[in-house]
């Protein structure tokens, strides 16, 4: 008894309660996202697209996701943490249930878009508020339980999606939008604003340069990170874009995919709170180059899976990596942002996956329409480029961070 204390002191303990109401937001959110994991199925099951003009689709999704991105970074370092939650949270459930009786492509599409705004606008927010709340010595810790509520999210929505797909699509988007609304309640009744109103200058601010978006899109140190975890994404985005189509023309059911998904989700929720003692004594750069190589590894296999085991296999490996990259990448994105910039760093950072989200369906749908199985190769070869990416950057890396934390340090009156 006295050693599961210790362990839940270890893995979360002292974290306050802000964080938890945040935490909770997000769980039930990701536990009714149904809606994406079957898009690409809906659209060529229910409305009889092909897999290429689905990948357009699906990928008009990232396409929305990119500027909402940013929008909620700008909006929640000058509006709040909190105003951008609920006004994001509100308008995703809006547009979800209207996705729900909307059969026309061309109507699909634009709503898609517009869901991807409202979508991604919350994650800058969502990590900006954790970073605002939680101390430092904390913050790996927040972010690993933040990584396992969203897979625990997923692994109860993947295996109710499977079984409403089968029964019918509009309730998947109906049950989505319920679950936005339901988060949004929470955020509205327990998160307050965490914005700090003045915060302290940084040294670029003290050296006379205004900071704000530009500062994170000109910096060079953050952007190769951010590159890699494109490649990471990239990567991550197969199982909700490309695999559920794959799957499809091996024979496979709705429900199969599921499983898989369901199978991942269940492995990080079982594991995932174990991860940073594990990885506590290597490097955040080796640790994330065998995460990623892991990754290429577990989709590559995919070139010669064609029955339910392989593909469950697979999903193993892919998802030991992804477990391992969550708090890593996370705490470098956190380490690297200056403190008046938290939200818009954050947004440049969260850019990568509606990117993703375009790029994996759009140019996904044509490679596999053409390369077929051969697919998987190319996705594993961009997996080995991005664990070597990160064992060649991770060094300046640490540089940069150590140097942002001296000045940091030094106090506001001894920089001027």
């Amino acid at each position: 008894m006295r050693g599961l204390r210790r362990w839940w002191d270890d893995t979360a303990g002292g974290l306050p309660g802000t964080f938890w109401y945040l935490w909770s937001g997000l769980l039930i959110n990701r536990a009714g996202a149904f809606a994406l994991l079957f898009l690409s199925l809906y659209l060529t099951a229910a409305r009889g697209a092909p897999p290429s003009l689905a990948g357009l689709v699906v990928g008009a999704y990232g396409l929305g996701g990119a500027a909402g991105t940013l929008l909620g970074g700008v909006l929640a370092d000058r509006w709040g943490r909190r105003a951008t939650l609920l006004a994001a949270h509100l308008v995703a459930a809006g547009l979800m249930a209207a996705l729900a009786f909307t059969t026309h492509l061309a109507a699909i599409a634009v709503l898609a878009t517009l869901v991807g705004v409202a979508h991604s606008m919350p994650s800058p927010a969502f990590v900006a508020a954790i970073v605002d709340v939680v101390p430092e010595a904390r913050r790996s810790r927040a972010f690993n339980l933040q990584f396992w509520a969203f897979n625990l999210g997923m692994a109860v929505a993947s295996l109710l999606a499977g079984v409403l797909a089968e029964a019918s699509f509009a309730a998947l988007f109906l049950v989505d939008a319920a679950a936005t609304l339901a988060a949004a309640v929470v955020i509205a009744l327990r998160v307050p604003e965490t914005l700090a109103r003045r915060p302290a200058p940084t040294p670029r601010a003290v050296a006379g340069r205004r900071p704000g978006l530009h500062t994170a899109l000109t910096d060079r140190t953050f952007l190769v990170f951010v590159g890699l975890t494109f490649l990471l994404a990239v990567l991550t985005m197969q199982t909700s874009t490309i695999m559920p189509l794959a799957m499809r023309e091996d024979g496979l059911r709705p429900s199969a995919y599921g499983l898989v998904v369901a199978l991942g989700g269940a492995l990080i929720v079982a594991g995932q709170l174990f991860v940073p003692r594990l990885i506590e004594p290597y490097r955040k750069s080796s640790v994330l180059a065998v995460s990623t190589g892991l990754m290429a590894l577990g989709f590559g296999a995919l070139t010669v899976a064609d029955g339910l085991p392989l593909y469950l296999g697979a999903a193993v490996v892919w998802t030991v990596g992804q477990m391992l990259a969550a708090p890593p990448n996370a705490q470098i994105n956190a380490d690297l942002a200056p403190l008046e910039l938290r939200a818009r760093y954050q947004s440049v950072f969260y850019l990568t996956f509606p990117a993703a989200s375009f790029v994996a369906p759009a140019l996904g749908g044509l490679s596999l329409e053409h390369l077929g199985e051969r697919h998987w190769l190319v996705v594993g070869a961009l997996g080995l480029l991005a664990a070597a990416g990160h064992l060649l950057a991770g060094p300046r890396r640490e540089r940069r961070v150590a140097a942002l934390r001296g000045a940091v340090a030094v106090p506001v009156g001894s920089a001027r």
